[in-house]
């Protein structure tokens, strides 16, 4: 068994199991077994491996935000006045306590953070940014763009 963090030698079976748990994290076991050519009890321990390896990092739901009521999505770029290490982890932590915000990445160029951000209407999201993102410290300016549609939604990475 490999710790978080090292390596794991990945054979066709493991990156068959992973494309199709990526896929449908609800598939049965023995389900998995059967597409990856193998019985249930060694894939059982496949998949404990790669979860052990922090390959799996989780598995959830995934949710229709409109039929929730969430109308509007934002990708925020937002620049800090600071870029000690110190201040950017902050804001990162700030960021988490956010639930509206549901991804936030650090980035090389223009822009320090770019925040997926989403809200039950533009009122909402406007709020959000008056009173939470931009009075937060360090954060000098936020450049919003307000989603139009989604073309495309793959979780993971190509397997």
């Amino acid at each position: 068994m490999k710790n978080k963090g090292s390596k794991v030698k990945l054979d066709d079976i493991d990156r068959r199991i992973l494309r199709d748990l990526q896929a449908d994290g609800r598939m049965t076991n023995v389900e998995l077994a059967r597409r990856a050519g193998i019985s249930a009890p060694p894939c059982l321990r496949r998949v404990r491996v790669l979860e052990e390896s922090g390959l799996i990092r989780g598995y959830h739901a995934e949710l229709e935000p409109k039929t929730l009521g969430f109308n509007v999505t934002v990708f925020a770029q937002v620049g800090l006045d600071s870029q000690a290490e110190t201040d950017l982890e902050a804001f990162e932590d700030l960021v988490r306590q956010w639930p509206q915000v549901r991804e936030c990445y650090m980035l090389a160029g223009e822009a320090d953070f770019i925040l997926k951000i989403v809200a039950e209407d533009w009122d909402a999201y406007q709020r959000f940014l008056t009173t939470q993102l931009t009075t937060a410290p360090h954060v000098s300016h936020v450049k919003s763009a307000l989603t139009i549609r989604e073309s495309k939604h793959e979780a993971g990475v190509p397997l």
